[in-house]
């Protein structure tokens, strides 16, 4: 039997993690599980920036609020976190560990060849080390979940 009692998200507000973001709605709904809602914000030590950090964070804490408001009728608790690291994938890895997350869902565009050379892929580094299982939801691709189904759901 799969047992689920915490799942994560992690989020850099891209459509991909929309798509993974609706799976992890769902199935912590399906299993009871929290729903841990993660973004990785880049360290500012030593980096230049066009922009004040405590707008660019607030800015960050804002998309995460509006994409982790709580339904009273959801049936399960959602974590909003933000983390500053200066790698995306290995804050994922040690915030799963430290949560004792079960299930780490998330989106990836697909990338290949020149553009996975240079951007890497996030999702394949977290694939490789994660403590736990790993569903990648591929961006734009066919999708389970309908929002019919999720609004339905939700009502339910």
């Amino acid at each position: 039997m799969i047992v689920l009692k915490n799942i994560l998200v992690p989020t850099d507000f891209g459509e991909a993690a929309e798509a993974a973001l609706r799976y992890g709605r769902t199935l912590a709904e399906t299993f009871g599980a929290d729903l841990h809602v993660l973004h990785v914000m880049d360290s500012t030590f030593l980096q230049a920036r066009f922009g004040d950090p405590a707008t660019i964070e607030a800015a960050a804490r804002k998309q995460l609020s509006d994409r982790t408001v709580a339904d009273e009728r959801q049936p399960f608790q959602t974590h909003a976190v933000i983390k500053k690291f200066d790698s995306p994938p290995d804050a994922i890895i040690r915030y799963a560990k430290a949560a004792a997350i079960d299930l780490i869902v998330m989106g990836t565009h697909g990338h290949n060849g020149a553009a996975h050379v240079l951007m890497g892929s996030v999702a394949e580094r977290v694939v490789r080390t994660a403590p736990c299982p790993v569903l990648v939801v591929r961006h734009p691709e066919r999708e389970f979940i309908t929002v019919d189904d999720t609004a339905a759901s939700m009502s339910a």
